[in-house]
């Protein structure tokens, strides 16, 4: 068996495909559902209830959205120029981090300025996070799979020492987190009594301005081109290195960014929960959007969808929430398939 390219993949099958994935998705799902004792199609309606069913749902689902918005970013345009960021977990604690430094008073600045220098700093520590393994691959040739991954640890080792340590909170009854960031530094709410704030905003804004780059600059068709093949982008006059220097600072910045919004814009400090894994679950938004910028927002819903809609489904149904983990593994597995047979076709010897 062996995988020829389809000279141009016509648009019924890539619209025809992802369908059929979604499908395979529901019937995979659907099989476990039954196994836990309950139908799926109420299940199904339980999920959607909760992720969109009612104001309160579909905010909380917004919410949850905004950091994957950023992190399906950060994938995207990495994995475009085919630079391998598993790291994204790290970069956004590292947001995370900047974000309380400047945010606790260091920076006496009233809010429409503090706030855009903040998200510069944050940008900047996350792009520098990424530049070394960047550096490291283009150098030495060493993997940047392997590199990125293990700075998550690294990172999340380094934020407890912080919180054990110079940021940890002496009102915080002894507990690793640190202060809260000034009322200036915080991102303010969209709808008063609700969670759901100007990080979605920033979010959509980064997205669109990730799509002009990628589609209407020469820096994203230079992105493109290495990407595609690096060897015919050198031979063409493209600085295949220095594409993937900016790609680092640009998608570590992305990055970043959620961190960022997720202290400033809903929990106001610093702690090792900050994260329940958005930076891998960005890996899942991008693979589904296609690396598509635009497509990541929608992406980034979808799965922020699920995670809140099993939640809710649980307390009703009975049905273990991690059922929701499931179906964004297996969807990824079968849009990543679904990809592959749109693009190409097998052939028997």
């Amino acid at each position: 068996m062996r995988l020829e390219a389809k000279p141009r993949p016509s648009m019924a099958m890539l619209v025809l495909y992802p369908v059929g994935a979604v499908a395979v998705t529901l019937v995979v799902t659907s099989l476990l559902v039954l196994a836990a004792g309950a139908s799926p199609l109420p299940v199904f309606v339980l999920v959607a209830k909760g992720a969109a069913g009612s104001q309160f749902a579909l905010l909380e689902t917004l919410t949850r959205a905004t950091p994957l918005i950023f992190t399906g970013l950060a994938v995207a345009v990495a994995f475009r120029a085919k630079l391998w960021n598993i790291g994204a977990e790290a970069q956004l604690y590292i947001g995370g981090v900047v974000t309380v430094v400047l945010g606790t008073g260091a920076l006496p600045l009233p809010a429409p300025i503090l706030i855009p220098v903040i998200m510069i700093a944050v940008m900047v520590a996350g792009g520098l996070m990424l530049l070394g393994p960047a550096i490291l691959k283009t150098r030495f040739g060493v993997d940047e799979v392997v590199t990125t991954l293990l700075l998550n640890f690294i990172v999340l080792l380094f934020v407890s020492m912080l919180l054990e340590g110079v940021l940890k909170d002496p009102m915080g009854l002894g507990w690793p987190q640190s202060q809260m960031v000034a009322a200036d530094a915080r991102l303010p709410r969209i709808i008063q009594g609700r969670r759901f704030h100007y990080g979605f905003v920033i979010a959509l804004v980064a997205a669109f301005a990730i799509w002009f780059i990628m589609k209407k600059t020469t820096l994203g068709y230079e992105m493109r081109a290495v990407g595609h093949n690096p060897q015919a982008a050198r031979f063409a006059g493209i600085p295949v290195n220095g594409v993937l220097m900016k790609t680092a600072l640009i998608s570590g910045g992305l990055a970043a960014l959620a961190g960022f919004s997720e202290v400033a814009g809903l929990k106001g400090n610093l702690t090792l929960d900050l994260s329940p894994g958005f930076g891998y679950t960005g890996i899942v938004v991008a693979m589904l959007a296609m690396l598509n910028p635009l497509g990541v927002v929608a992406a980034a819903i979808f799965v922020a969808g699920i995670f809140v809609g099993a939640d809710a489904m649980s307390r009703a149904a009975g049905v273990p929430s991690y059922i929701a983990d499931v179906m964004v593994a297996t969807s990824l597995l079968t849009m990543v398939t679904a990809i592959m047979l749109s693009r190409y076709r097998i052939r028997w010897r």
